[in-house]
């Protein structure tokens, strides 16, 4: 079973763009969108477990030049 997050971006003025488009190509990430709101980009990712996730988010994503903040938001099954 993997493990699903939704990333919820904010970035700098006139970012959202193309930010969405770099990360929408990074592997393990299924969608990328930019949205409006108090995020600007909502993304979402999976990885075979919860420490591959946090690879994924602090290593490829957060490294995309224009993001200011990120917040991940893991899946569960109740």
């Amino acid at each position: 079973m993997v493990v699903q997050a939704y990333i919820l971006i904010q970035t700098e003025v006139g970012k959202a763009a193309s930010v969405a488009r770099s990360i929408a190509d990074i592997k393990g990430v299924t969608q990328a969108e930019d949205v409006t709101g108090p995020y600007d980009v909502i993304v979402r990712a999976e990885a075979r477990n919860v420490d591959e996730l946090g690879k994924l988010v602090v290593a490829r994503v957060q490294g995309v030049d224009g993001i200011t903040r990120t917040l991940t938001c893991p899946v569960v099954h109740l």
